[in-house]
């Protein structure tokens, strides 16, 4: 799979904790390997980043809510579906840890360039998401985001 998120932050440092929270909207590419064909899935979902800083570094820890429409059902989906309900429109669910490699390795030009590790998830919340119950599919991804 491969993925581009845009998003705009639309508060800062909330309740005045390291707490920034984010629209944010997105497009990935789905690559089925002859399973079946590859497909795109839009996302769009509110995230909060809870920022620290460690050794001269800045780490965010992020979890993002929204939904998902994909053109076809992945085929993990599929697979996982014991009662064989399935829909292209689910809950979005993004928990993600990252760093930012500027402050890393010290320099200027790449502060606010954030490497990390997402994990994307897809499921229907027990049926709460046209009547899926079972199934949903986990997606582990390594980031790169850049903050302007």
């Amino acid at each position: 799979m491969l993925n581009l998120d845009g998003g705009w932050r639309f508060v800062h440092n909330a309740f005045d904790l390291p707490l920034d929270f984010y629209l944010k909207g997105g497009i990935s590419r789905f690559y089925e390997r002859g399973y079946q064909d590859d497909f795109f899935e839009g996302t769009l979902y509110i995230k909060a980043y809870w920022k620290f800083d460690f050794l001269q570094n800045r780490i965010r820890i992020g979890v993002g809510e929204g939904i998902s429409f994909a053109q076809e059902i992945p085929v993990v989906e599929s697979d996982e579906a014991s009662d064989g309900i399935t829909s292209r429109f689910l809950n979005y669910l993004d928990i993600s840890e990252d760093f930012d490699l500027g402050r890393l390795i010290r320099v200027d030009a790449l502060q606010e360039l954030y490497i990390g590790y997402t994990i994307k998830h897809r499921s229907g919340v027990f049926g709460a998401y046209n009547s899926v119950s079972h199934g949903g599919s986990n997606y582990h991804m390594l980031t790169v985001e850049k903050n302007f």
